[in-house]
């Protein structure tokens, strides 16, 4: 049977029952019949209103489970939130140490240049030495040369 039918025949009953006489809107229907119609609405009932039943039912289990998840969601995405600062903050500390050690090298980079231009210029200053030294040797030895032919001619 379908619920409509079996609520047709409760309200058809109600329709043909007898007044309790000196009272309004009261009637005398048979218990049983009732019951009966009752139990059949119960077996007849569409499985959707069966399951919301059950939805309700377990309403709190559901909305609790639901928030459990999202508190799950929540703190991991607060653990993944204080990861990702805390790698940014290596990173910046990272880079501020690449910062300073850049620094560092490009100045002892720029004290080793320096100090390899002064023992450049002093080599240099000690090899134009030693040059200007062997050229007044050598200008003095060609000097001597020189004087050596007119000094051979003169003991002849």
């Amino acid at each position: 049977m379908i619920i409509d039918d079996i609520l047709d025949m409760m309200d058809d009953m109600l329709d043909n029952a007898a007044s309790v006489p000196f009272a309004v809107k009261k009637s005398i229907i048979d218990g049983d019949q009732m019951r009966d119609y009752i139990n059949e609405i119960r077996l007849n009932m569409p499985p959707e209103i069966k399951q919301a039943k059950l939805i309700v039912r377990d309403r709190q289990s559901i909305i609790t489970d639901a928030n459990k998840e999202a508190d799950t969601i929540i703190r991991r995405a607060e653990d993944r939130a204080k990861i990702m600062i805390s790698n940014d903050e290596i990173t910046k500390g990272a880079k501020a140490k690449a910062i300073e050690i850049t620094n560092q090298a490009q100045a002892k980079a720029k004290e080793i240049k320096l100090a390899a231009d002064k023992y450049i210029d002093s080599v240099l200053v000690q090899t134009e030495e030693c040059l200007q030294s062997k050229l007044a040797d050598v200008r003095k030895t060609r000097q001597a040369v020189k004087t050596l032919p007119a000094q051979n001619q003169q003991k002849k």
